[in-house]
């Protein structure tokens, strides 16, 4: 029996935004600055900067199909972070693939609404989300607005979070985990909600900053990453809440073009880690 050493491994399914704040391009910077390898399979190319998105074409199912098998038929891979998946037939061929491969950790960032207002996905794929990811995923991320869509019901305090997220469980989801980023309260708190257990939450103090252009792609790539590094989902959220938040303060008055600007991914980068198996 020999001792197999590799890095662990994620893999983002996700749209590419050529500015460069969110998408891809986050989860790509957010999972290396931790310290994890990750490979990319790319849903949509949009044509976006800091302060609009100008188009949107999305890539054929048998091209992004083509991408997820070349990079697991030869990799092993720990976790999996989804983000645009802008149709059915796409949300199909995911869930097909997690089936197909046996994927174990499976992290849903619904991506759905780009920071600067414009609309990635079609309103359909909340019903393909509901029947093709819910049974198989780990954890999904939703913002309020999103929250709100993936429900059906309008979010305008605490209480209608704790339903949206009951509704959520009730489809199939194993873990919601809500961010109160949109909300308007002094801090920004999520709160993580379980079948058979009390919802936890994680607050921040809410930082005043510009820089927020793929705050939600980059939290989910940060939890999926801490998943992949063998934490639990609780003290991975709690990981991500931390460096999300450092990473917004760390880029808070810095100007890139000149609209909403990135975070800081990497204000504290980290060498690949190395996990060691028995052959």
């Amino acid at each position: 029996m020999k001792k197999i050493r590799r890095y662990p491994t994620a893999l983002t399914i996700a749209g590419s935004d050529s500015g460069g704040c969110a998408g891809i391009q986050a989860d790509l910077k957010t999972f290396s600055s931790l310290g994890v390898f990750v490979a990319s399979v790319i849903t949509a190319i949009t044509a976006q900067n800091t302060a609009e998105v100008r188009a949107v074409e999305v890539l054929s199912t048998e091209i992004i199909k083509k991408q997820l098998e070349a990079v697991l038929d030869d990799m092993t891979v720990d976790v999996i972070k989804t983000g645009m998946l802008p149709s059915i037939e796409i949300i199909e061929l995911v869930a097909s693939i997690i089936d197909r491969y046996n994927l174990p950790s499976v992290i849903v960032d619904p991506v759905m609404v780009a920071t600067s207002g414009a609309r990635l996905a079609s309103t359909s794929i909340v019903s393909a989300f509901n029947n093709y990811l819910y049974p198989r995923i780990t954890l999904i991320t939703p913002n309020l607005p999103e929250a709100e869509a993936l429900s059906g019901i309008k979010i305008h305090s605490e209480k209608d979070i704790y339903t949206a997220a009951e509704i959520l469980l009730s489809q199939g989801c194993p873990a919601v985990l809500i961010k109160g980023g949109h909300s308007q309260s002094p801090d920004s708190t999520d709160i993580l909600f379980t079948a058979n257990t009390e919802p936890v939450r994680f607050s921040s103090a809410r930082i005043n900053s510009c820089n927020l252009h793929g705050t939600g792609c980059t939290y989910s790539s940060a939890i999926a990453a801490y998943i992949s590094l063998d934490y639990n989902i609780e003290d991975a959220i709690r990981l991500a809440k931390n460096y999300i938040s450092s990473a917004i303060k760390a880029g808070q008055n810095i100007t890139t073009g000149k609209g909403y600007g990135p975070v800081n991914h990497f204000l504290e980068p980290q060498s690949l880690k190395i996990k060691r198996y028995d052959d």
